[in-house]
């Protein structure tokens, strides 16, 4: 077993676990139930981690994980879609409207 990541958002970890799974590699969370004692430990202590049961499987995790991280990022200022001409906030990273991607 390999602990892939820790982040503070019960949330990803689970997004990240299941594309995981979806990927044929089996993995679990850690301290998912933590969150109540922050302050009595350090945060970082307390995240849920996301770890891979088999160590091999250990390289393409990150990979996927990193993949995902770079997918997931959303322009910070507004922008105007090339293609249908709307106007979208900066947190969008595919029109509202076309579903084009910036």
């Amino acid at each position: 077993m390999k602990k892939v990541t820790a982040i503070d958002s019960l949330i990803t970890i689970n997004h990240y676990k299941n594309l995981l799974e979806s990927e044929g590699i089996p993995a679990f969370i850690r301290n998912e139930h933590l969150a109540s004692i922050v302050g009595e430990m350090p945060f970082q202590e307390v995240w849920p981690q996301l770890w891979v049961r088999n160590d091999l499987d250990y390289d393409r995790a990150v990979q996927l994980i990193d993949q995902q991280e770079v997918v997931d990022e959303s322009p910070s200022e507004p922008w105007c879609c090339e293609n249908c001409g709307t106007d979208n906030e900066g947190q969008f990273a595919a029109c509202w409207k076309c579903g084009a991607q910036h």
